[in-house]
């Protein structure tokens, strides 16, 4: 496109048109060698010459290919020589602790092991309520009531207040009476409450729901039940009482109101001279034991004085967790039935007209 010879002259300062329509011209070229980068006689240029390990190419895609690294001793708060895993050990100065687990992962804190909660098991079943993980591994669990003073000496009842133990000792549950003042020292025994079972974390894992209603034999049509709730709203079963003349008799029915299983106590429920009062978990036949709800002497003073009980309660492992849960309301039933004082008064006795 230069060749035409009726081509403009040069403008001042500028050669003709290189031959060979040659853009830009050679001696022209942009950048000017004396000024291209990095200049060649700066001794300060980037990267140093000495330290490079090629001849510098100019890059115009890649601009940081020939950067060299930051030396090793101008890391501030490494090592000299780095430890290839990172991040680096929580030991020296300037960091925190490494967080081992994530949140809401479920993983047991040291803390909560400490202080003597049982860990969240490992495998979890499937469909299982959130919370109830806990009992897929255990078969037996043990509920304590705790002493209230105040019950103790004046005999005015406060909310009951349990802890709820596996076999090793270690805390699976808190559970606590939600009731008002009124209610609790009226109705005594027969009174209706609600009852929340929390865990280590204070989440609301299981909830109990027992109706105002009557326990004696001449009230067939108004007898005792408690509703499990698990997460709470959630129905996953029903303890029912059923009309009996001498023995305590109860039917467990799960979320569909079908009958699973039976429950049966003695005739006789007294706790006589450190010997447990079994109350036997049957097959909906009756002709199989299952597991027990047993209520365990828990010593001369506390037996006369308190009505803070001791009870164990043994399932088969594989049961459902739901039912597993049941089993646990049905326990605070009977306990508040049978075993619970009215004015220091026992409850408990022969029969139940």
């Amino acid at each position: 496109m230069y060749s035409n010879q009726n081509a403009a002259p040069a403008p001042p300062g500028f050669s003709q048109y290189p031959p060979h329509n040659q853009y830009p011209p050679p001696q022209n070229q942009y950048p000017p060698p004396q000024n291209q980068y990095p200049p060649t006689g700066n001794t300060h240029q980037y990267p140093p010459v000495g330290n490079q390990s090629q001849p510098y190419q100019h890059d115009q895609y890649n601009m940081y290919q020939h950067q060299q690294q930051m030396p090793a001793q101008q890391n501030q708060g490494y090592a000299l020589v780095q430890n290839p895993n990172y991040p680096p050990p929580y030991s020296q100065p300037g960091y925190g602790q490494v967080i081992q687990h994530q949140p809401g992962a479920y993983q047991p804190s040291p803390q909560v092991v400490a202080d003597g909660w049982m860990p969240i098991p490992q495998s979890i079943p499937q469909n299982c309520p959130n919370g109830l993980q806990y009992l897929s591994t255990i078969n037996q669990l043990l509920v304590k009531q705790q002493v209230e003073v105040l019950e103790a000496l004046l005999g005015f009842e406060t909310n009951n207040k349990y802890t709820i133990k596996n076999s090793a000792g270690q805390k699976v549950f808190y559970a606590v009476e939600d009731n008002d003042c009124c209610t609790r020292n009226c109705c005594g025994p027969i009174r209706p409450f609600e009852m929340k079972i929390l865990d280590n974390y204070k989440n609301e894992i299981i909830h109990l729901s027992r109706p105002l209603a009557c326990q004696s034999c001449f009230f067939p049509c108004c007898l005792q039940r408690i509703e499990v709730f698990s997460p709470p709203g959630c129905l996953v079963g029903i303890v029912e009482q059923d009309w009996s003349i001498l023995t305590p008799i109860f039917t467990i029915r799960n979320a569909a109101n079908e009958e699973v299983l039976k429950i049966e106590g003695p005739i006789c429920r007294y706790s006589m001279c450190g010997g447990d009062v079994e109350f036997k978990i049957l097959s909906k036949d009756k002709t199989t034991v299952v597991g027990r709800i047993s209520k365990q002497w828990s010593g001369l003073l506390r037996e006369v004085f308190t009505d803070a009980d001791f009870f164990g309660i043994t399932f088969p492992m594989d049961l459902d967790v739901r039912m597993k849960a049941v089993m646990l309301g049905a326990c605070f039933l009977i306990d508040v039935m049978f075993y619970e004082k009215r004015g220091n008064a026992e409850s408990d006795g022969i029969g139940l007209c």
